[in-house]
């Protein structure tokens, strides 16, 4: 297999047609046979890979010089959009996020890591997007399952029962709001770069979203929203989360026959 093949593979389950902004091949290869993958890869995971004789190495999370990353927040304004928010107000919530991610890779050492991957002649990638948006729809499938008339708890309950959740270190807690609350409409606000933070879910309350569903959130924004009351947040964790649209992608690649050397999934 080539690292194009791969890629597309990502795409393919998610129905996407090009790569996304979040996503890159950093140094293509050909004829590979074994993997590491991780889901974030430094410069030691790169010198583990080469004495582990693999072929490629791929990441989940971007590096540094995926200089489009701010870009793929605008996929807030998509499912912010779709779920009945007006499109000035979805674009206006993701402002200060969008500039900060441009200010911070602004500063960032874009070459670092890429650079020794090229020293080091290893074929490097990483796919972000596709995985978390496939990790996404099998959240938002879980909660939609349960109807509008669930209860905060029930929603918690629900997602706690996915597997990756469910045997995660970490557990689904509600962040903003109470468990004996209605849930109302829920929405899981993954698969665009990063969290929406307060504005994201503020705007989503404001336009009839009873819960949001972030992965992660600042403890600083979760207090702001508690504060205000308006509506639920829920926060599934991290590492667990990604994993849940990870862990099918890796299955795939294990059934084309290629070896995997997986760290932290």
């Amino acid at each position: 297999m080539n690292t194009q093949e791969i890629m597309q593979m990502a795409l393919d389950l998610v129905g996407m047609t090009e790569i996304p902004a979040d996503s890159a091949i950093y140094l293509p290869g050909r004829g590979i046979r074994k993997v590491l993958f991780a889901i974030d890869i430094g410069v030691p995971e790169l010198l583990l890979a080469k004495e582990l004789d693999c072929d490629l190495v791929i990441a989940h999370h971007p590096q540094a010089a995926v200089l489009s990353f701010p870009q793929i927040l605008d996929r807030h304004v998509d499912l912010m959009v779709s779920k009945g928010v007006p499109p000035a107000a979805a674009q206006k919530a993701i402002t200060a996020l969008k500039e900060s991610s441009e200010f911070r890779y602004q500063a960032g050492n874009y070459e670092h890591v890429t650079g020794v991957a090229k020293l080091l002649g290893l074929p490097f990638m990483n796919i972000h997007n596709p995985l978390d948006e496939l990790g996404r729809r099998i959240m938002q499938q879980t909660v939609d399952g349960l109807g509008e008339g669930a209860t905060v708890g029930e929603v918690v309950a629900a997602l706690q029962e996915i597997p990756e959740l469910a045997s995660a270190p970490t557990r689904v807690k509600v962040a903003a709001g109470r468990p004996g609350n209605p849930a109302g409409r829920v929405v899981v606000a993954h698969g665009a770069g990063t969290n929406g933070g307060y504005e994201v879910a503020r705007t989503y309350f404001e336009y009839g979203i009873g819960t949001v569903v972030y992965i992660h959130v600042d403890y600083a924004q979760a207090v702001r929203l508690r504060a205000e009351g308006k509506g639920n947040l829920v926060v599934t964790g991290h590492i667990a989360s990604d994993l849940i649209g990870i862990n099918p992608f890796l299955r795939q690649l294990e059934e084309t026959g290629l070896e995997l050397v997986k760290i932290g999934a």
